[in-house]
C-alpha cells in the first residue's frame, strides 16, 4: 500500500485497471470504492481524492476504454494495404472485449448516473461507438480504393454490422457466457469476404 501522504504514479490507470480485475473476476456487484482501493494497493479515499464518486468513477472508466478502442480503431487508416483486411478489422473489434470489456458494460447499465454521463460525453463528441464505427468505415474505404475490398462491399454498412453486434455481444453477456471473440471472427470474415 502507499504510503500516506505520498503521490500515487498513475492514479487513475491503476485504479481503472483494479476495477477491471474486480469486475471480471467478482462480477459489477463487487466494485466498490474500498473494493477499488484495495485492490490497487492504495489509500481508501484516493478514489474520491480524484472522483466526485463511484458513479463518476464507472463513467470516466467507461469513456476512457472507449477513447482507447477508438484510437485503435483510427489507427487502422494506417494499416491500409498492409497484413489482412480481416486481421485488421478483427483486431479492433476484438480490443472491444479486451480487458473486461463485457463485465465494464454490465457495470455501467447497473449504474444510471453512470450511464446518463456516458451519454452526455457521447453527445458532446467524446469517443464511443459512433467514433469506432467512423472509422472503421474509413478504413474500409481506403481498403476497397486500394482493391483490397470487392467494389460492391458497403463501407459503412460493414461498419455498422461489426460496431452493432459487437455492442450487443457486450449487452447480453452473462458470467459464463461463451467467449464473444469467436463469433466476431466469424462475423469480420463473412462481411470482408476473409
Amino acid at each position: 500500500m502507499s504510503p500516506r501522504g505520498v503521490a500515487t504514479p498513475d492514479v487513475r490507470e491503476r485504479l481503472f485497471a483494479a476495477a477491471e480485475r474486480i469486475v471480471e473476476r467478482d462480477g459489477p456487484g463487487a466494485l466498490t470504492s474500498r473494493s477499488v482501493t484495495t485492490e490497487a494497493g492504495c489509500a481508501k479515499g484516493l478514489l474520491h481524492t480524484h472522483f466526485a464518486g463511484l458513479d463518476e468513477f464507472v463513467a470516466e472508466l467507461c469513456l476512457d476504454r472507449f477513447a482507447r478502442t477508438a484510437a485503435k480503431a483510427r489507427a487502422l487508416a494506417e494499416l491500409a494495404g498492409q497484413g489482412t483486411v480481416t486481421g485488421n478489422l478483427d483486431a479492433v473489434a476484438r480490443s472491444l472485449f479486451d480487458r473486461g470489456g463485457p463485465a465494464l458494460s454490465g457495470l455501467a447499465m447497473t449504474r444510471p448516473s453512470a450511464t446518463a454521463r456516458v451519454r452526455e460525453a457521447m453527445r458532446e463528441g467524446g469517443p464511443g461507438f459512433p467514433a469506432i464505427q467512423e472509422a472503421i468505415a474509413g478504413y474500409l474505404e481506403a481498403e476497397r480504393d486500394l482493391g483490397r475490398l470487392p467494389a460492391a462491399v458497403d463501407p459503412h454498412t460493414v461498419a455498422l454490422a461489426i460496431v452493432g453486434t459487437a455492442h450487443h455481444l457486450l449487452m447480453t453477456d452473462w458470467p459464463g457466457a461463451p467467449d464473444p471473440r469467436p463469433a466476431m471472427h466469424r462475423l469480420v470474415g463473412a462481411l470482408v469476404g476473409g
